[in-house]
């Protein structure tokens, strides 16, 4: 193996271990965060306490996350949890000059032009954020319950693929999270492993 190569076994390795280790766990108060949306605007987890919250990791480079945004699957999704007063952010890490990044003005326009129905699209840049939560792939759901507790995490849904046509015949996870959490209910399952593509983040001295 090449010196190069090794030195980026080793780097990812490094990453997978640090966001396994430190990652928000259910059960346990989710990680505080501020983040700027990309109209400009700072919001802080703790300013929606009292609140089902949703996050998204988001990055529309990703065949994974097409498959749930081409179809309209996601803001059909979206749309449905926001009217029903619950908030959801779409969190992008993709750091500067990698898959996924984009600046604001693109943002806007991808906004518009998907239809996203996203209460606040979030930036991310450092990766600081997504690596508190231990998010691993786009898409990387999380749920907090009205408490700032955390409830679920992991997959959209239970069918591993790119296909949109295996969005009828799978169980979404986010929704059986939502309801269970609305109903009162103990949420099931509440960890699965999430699918998709790595995330882009920046890189870190080892």
């Amino acid at each position: 193996m090449s010196n190069r190569a090794h030195a980026f076994v080793v780097a990812a390795a490094s990453l997978l271990f640090t966001l396994t280790a430190t990652a928000a766990k259910v059960g346990n108060k989710a990680p505080e965060f501020s983040l700027t949306d990309v109209n400009g605007k700072e919001h802080t987890l703790s300013d929606y306490r009292g609140k089902i919250v949703v996050l998204e990791w988001i990055n529309h480079g990703c065949p994974y996350v097409s498959k749930h945004y081409d179809s309209r699957n996601m803001q059909t999704l979206q749309a449905d949890l926001t009217g029903k007063d619950i908030v959801w952010l779409s969190i992008c890490s993709s750091a500067p000059g990698k898959q996924g990044h984009m600046s604001n003005r693109k943002w806007q326009s991808a906004i518009r032009s998907k239809g996203m129905n996203s209460s606040a699209v979030l930036v991310d840049e450092s990766g600081e954020v997504g690596r508190a939560y231990g998010a691993r792939t786009t898409p990387h759901m999380f749920v907090i319950d009205d408490k700032g507790v955390l409830a679920y995490e992991g997959a959209i849904d239970s069918v591993r693929s790119v296909d949109p046509a295996d969005i009828a015949r799978a169980k979404n996870y986010v929704i059986s999270a939502v309801e269970a959490l609305i109903k009162g209910d103990e949420v099931s399952p509440s960890v699965t492993k999430p699918y998709g593509c790595s995330i882009k983040y920046a890189t870190r001295d080892l």
